[in-house]
């Protein structure tokens, strides 16, 4: 008797062994499985113990199987307890799922919440209470709401930010409330979150203040210029302006020799291109083949007119011009054009700097054209500045993940989209959702109902509860 469970032992080490690291909890026998097996080894057929192992193991290949068969019969996991707790979260049935929890931590002593599900729920309280008091006006209990539990102000719940934004200025605590919508702009990347933003915040900042936010937003937003100037112009000319208040130029400015990139960004602080800005004189100040004045290609750039800038440029050969022109025709979503355009100035003509940035543009043109790899080997050649790097690097990842994820190679796509939440500090919704059918389609029905059940919970769409239902 004892040989015989010696041999069990040996056979379950034999296959935990050739198992390795693929074993996941989430693909275990359930308890009805199990009685064939459990009566096996209580009855000492070693045999058919064996039989009946192996048949399990083909039937569930990620099944951790333990060093003691014995114990098999004495085990139930709380799998039934654990979906009705995140079923309670997802419909902000609050109490019930604290209770659950609670009930289930004493029917299975040694279960502990998963870190996961406890955060989901205390990131659900912590909402209503927020949102209790934003309903009440207590704009000091909003803010210590928020201050204990940061994840109610992501980007994904914008709308809290706001409230809170609104609360201050209510209280008469505007440079607060600037300070809160200053935030959202320079931490979330979705346009229509920003644009709304800029508009509730021009209700409460200085004209100095609105300036700066702008500059902050065209550096969040580099292809939304054009579209960012017209809301700049129109909110100013709701204050009788008819020009953004801006920085004058440094002295000496004008006469700096080193051509920058137009109409990229605004308001950078890490030397990329900026647009909007007043830049220093060309290398030569009419160009050459017959182009418009260069001066005249600049204005148009600043002003984000695009068309102008591209209408000037028509026909010109100096590398001065071309490299003008090249950011114009990406911003008109040109990039095979820009392309070309760039070379000139990417071979040095220009100098190392503007070379540098003309690379950078290069890159962005050819991921604009789903490149990804070209893209990726010039950026690796290029010694780009940190957040040229950062951005082209997030495209590169953003695309690599989600071409992954078409070719059905859902474990590099996983790779790739936790890389890029790495870089970036956050995972955007619609590459959230891929990664969790990713982790479906591999068999980790755990894992991907804890994303399904995050994104239900911070905004319920088919997507969410179709990937939920499909994970169950």
């Amino acid at each position: 008797m004892r040989s015989d469970l010696i041999s069990l032992r040996r056979l379950t080490l034999v296959l935990v062994v050739a198992g390795g690291a693929a074993f996941a909890q989430a693909a275990a026998p359930t308890p009805q499985d199990l009685e064939a097996l459990n009566y096996y080894v209580s009855s000492g057929d070693t045999r058919a113990a064996e039989a009946e192992l192996r048949r399990l193991r083909a039937q569930f290949p990620d099944w951790a199987v333990p060093s003691d068969l014995s114990t098999l019969g004495a085990q139930r996991s709380p799998a039934s307890e654990i979906d009705r707790i995140y079923r309670q979260i997802a419909a902000g049935e609050l109490t019930e799922a604290r209770r659950s929890m609670d009930e289930t931590s004493r029917s299975f002593p040694g279960w502990t919440p998963p870190a996961e599900m406890v955060r989901l729920l205390e990131t659900a309280e912590a909402q209503v209470a927020f949102d209790a008091a934003a309903d009440a006006g207590n704009a000091a209990a909003a803010v210590e709401i928020a201050r204990r539990m940061p994840a109610i102000l992501r980007c994904d719940r914008v709308n809290n930010v706001w409230r809170l934004a609104e609360l201050q200025a209510a209280a008469g605590q505007t440079s607060a409330a600037v300070q809160s919508y200053r935030g959202v702009i320079g931490s979330c990347s979705g346009p229509a979150e920003i644009t709304a933003t800029l508009e509730k915040a021009e209700t409460v900042a200085s004209d100095a203040e609105l300036a700066e936010l702008f500059r902050l937003a065209n550096s969040q937003l580099p292809n939304s210029g054009p579209a960012l100037r017209v809301l700049e112009n129109r909110l100013r000319a709701g204050r009788g302006q008819t020009d953004p208040a801006g920085t004058p130029p440094a002295a000496g400015a004008a006469s700096a020799t080193a051509t920058t990139a137009p109409g990229r960004r605004a308001g950078s602080a890490a030397g990329l291109p900026q647009a909007g800005q007043p830049r220093g004189a060309a290398v030569a100040t009419v160009a050459r083949g017959g182009g418009a004045g260069l001066s005249a290609v600049r204005a148009a750039a600043q002003q984000g007119d695009w068309r102008r800038c591209t209408s000037l440029t028509t026909g010109s050969t100096s590398a001065e011009m071309l490299y003008e022109r090249a950011w114009c025709v990406y911003n008109l979503e040109r990039p095979l054009e820009a392309l070309a355009a760039f070379e000139p100035a990417a071979s040095g003509r220009l100098g190392a700097q503007v070379a540098r940035d003309a690379r950078f543009g290069k890159a962005l043109a050819f991921l604009a054209l789903q490149m990804t790899e070209e893209a990726a080997r010039l950026a690796a050649a290029t010694d780009l500045t940190d957040q040229q790097r950062r951005e082209v690097e997030a495209i590169i990842l953003d695309q690599r993940g989600v071409r992954s994820y078409r070719l059905k190679e859902y474990r590099r796509a996983i790779a790739f989209f936790d890389a890029y939440e790495e870089l970036t500090g956050g995972l955007r919704r619609d590459l959230a959702i891929l990664r969790g059918y990713a982790w479906l389609n591999i068999g980790k029905r755990t894992e991907a109902k804890r994303i399904f059940t995050e994104l239900n919970s911070q905004l319920a769409t088919p997507e969410t509860r179709a990937g939920l239902n499909a994970s169950r």
